[in-house]
């Protein structure tokens, strides 16, 4: 897959549609702590009936549900926050919903694996995806600037 492959499993252009929108280093520390509670919480209510029932059991029905739910809105309103703030920009979820719920936890892993071990999943791997956010950081920039005139 070096190169990046194609489509729907080239992990390049994918990475890269996630990092042009995550550039300033607030926003990208705000992601690394809140995407990970928003899909666990949400994997927990929709998918883990076992475990939900669990979390019930031990804080009661009413009080789990506004423990997810205080999860949810605290993670989803700091990510709002870390775009609007520092971004100056829409979040990705505007322009791709599946990929910001559904792919951005392993954005986030496989970033904090980049910063802290060094880790690529092929040699090149972020050297490429840099190149692709340059570029797309290009285009809106130039889209920007011919709105302006």
């Amino acid at each position: 897959m070096a190169g990046g492959g194609g489509g729907f499993l080239d992990l390049e252009r994918h990475f890269a549609f996630y990092g042009a929108y995550h550039s300033n280093p607030v926003n990208v520390f705000i992601h690394a702590l809140f995407v990970w509670p928003i899909f666990l919480t949400a994997l927990l209510c929709l998918l883990c009936w076992g475990a939900s029932s669990a979390l019930a059991a031990r804080l009661g029905f009413s009080l789990g549900w506004k423990v997810v739910l205080v999860a949810q809105l605290f993670c989803w309103t700091m990510q709002f926050i870390g775009h609007g703030v520092f971004e100056k920009r829409a979040p990705a979820l505007v322009d791709n919903l599946v990929q910001a719920l559904l792919m951005a936890p392993y954005f986030v892993l496989l970033e904090i694996l980049h910063k802290f071990a060094a880790y690529e999943p092929y040699p090149g791997f972020h050297a490429n995806v840099q190149k692709l956010i340059d570029a797309k950081r290009k285009e809106w920039a130039d889209k920007k600037a011919k709105k302006m005139s």
